[in-house]
């Protein structure tokens, strides 16, 4: 992998851009009201927690702050495929470290592992196993280039981030994902088993066996994910059939792509979780992401190229789909569609299985400790160097 050329990055936002947004920001007019009386969260969001978001955007949040704190690691490119790819990485001084390949999905960023890259490569204890954790933007996110061409799928971007791993020395690896990261971790974990080696989820649509009698549990998902389709499913409609549309309207309108990305934080997320300062800063700087990177409009592809939520289930028990190295899923119950252990294992090699009844589909900001965990259990149980 000697091709492959890696040069040290900084996040450095220029204050002319900041003070732009500010002024972006300050300049925006909202409705002033709700779109129909006792409108609650029918139509959307609730109108006062927008009106609450735009205020603490415009007066309280600190991108400086953040900054300081994203760039705490290392940040890089690679030029892998006429492709730049950045990435964050966390080394861990052990020379036990094991190689863990971090991948978001929409709409997140890389730092949606912010919480859990330093606990996972620095432990506290020092008797817990530590990693080196390689945190990609994925094509079209943040400073990675956009994808080069019509038709580029995860499966292209798990080939990248192969070469990545490898690029690094890193001959053998794990992976963690969730959402549109799960499919990059399927793959791998279909057809990159020799250097991909264990994978562990906290996303992964699974079908039920025919005939069978629901959980109490199983029920609770299967209505909620009846109501996420009949409901909330237009973001992905739109992104998935007209993104040039949608994704020109909202890449210079910061209170858009707030709201747009937003509603997702609101709405997929464990409830409790979201009552505390932290998620506020979570939605602002992940809309500040997207601003400042103009990565709204490409982010969308991996609706448009890739497989359809409503196939997701049909996808994953493809035999050609199947997970075959060992793998572990954490169910978290409030995410938009947790799966159960007698779903998840007909989609692959299932080693590891934990329900959660905290946390939703962003687990790694929602459940930090948990996560981390989780991770830790799997590995220490069927990690193996040879």
């Amino acid at each position: 992998m000697s091709n492959v050329q890696i040069k040290p990055f900084k996040v450095d936002i220029p204050e002319v851009e900041v003070d732009r947004l500010k002024r972006k920001l300050q300049d925006t007019r909202l409705p002033g009201r709700e779109i129909v009386p006792d409108a609650g969260t029918r139509y959307g969001p609730e109108y006062s927690w927008a009106a609450s978001l735009y205020d603490a955007w415009t007066n309280h949040y600190d991108w400086r702050e953040v900054q300081g704190e994203i760039n705490a690691f290392p940040h890089f490119i690679a030029e892998i495929e006429n492709l730049r790819i950045h990435f964050l990485h966390a080394r861990a001084v052990r020379d036990d470290a094991i190689p863990l390949l971090l991948v978001h999905g929409w709409p997140g960023s890389f730092w949606e592992f912010s919480q859990v890259w330093g606990p996972l490569s620095h432990p506290a204890d020092p008797s817990q196993l530590a990693f080196h954790c390689v945190v990609p933007s994925l094509p079209g996110f943040c400073w990675s280039s956009w994808p080069p061409r019509a038709g580029w799928t995860l499966q292209d971007t798990a080939r990248v981030f192969d070469i990545l791993m490898k690029s690094l020395g890193y001959s053998r690896y794990m992976i963690q994902c969730g959402d549109w990261g799960h499919f990059v971790g399927r793959e791998l974990g279909a057809r990159y088993t020799d250097s991909c080696r264990l994978m562990h989820c906290n996303f992964a649509p699974s079908p039920l066996p025919e005939g069978v009698e629901y959980t109490e549990r199983e029920k609770t998902v299967a209505a909620r994910v009846e109501d996420w389709v009949e409901n909330h499913i237009g973001y992905a409609v739109c992104m998935r059939t007209r993104p040039h549309t949608i994704g020109i309207a909202l890449n210079d309108n910061p209170m858009g792509i707030l709201m747009w990305i937003g509603e997702k934080y609101n709405e997929a997320a464990d409830p409790n979780k979201q009552k505390k300062p932290f998620w506020t800063k979570a939605i602002l700087t992940t809309a500040s992401l997207y601003y400042f990177t103009d990565c709204v409009m490409p982010s969308m592809l991996c609706y448009y190229e890739n497989v359809r939520h409503h196939n997701f289930a049909e996808f994953a028990i493809q035999p050609e789909n199947r997970i075959k190295i060992p793998f572990g899923y954490t169910s978290c119950f409030w995410d938009t569609e947790p799966s159960s252990k007698r779903a998840v294992e007909r989609t692959g090699n299932l080693v590891f299985y934990k329900e959660r009844n905290d946390g939703g589909h962003f687990a790694a900001l929602e459940i930090p400790e948990g996560i981390t965990e989780d991770v830790r259990a799997l590995a220490a149980q069927e990690w193996k160097w040879d």
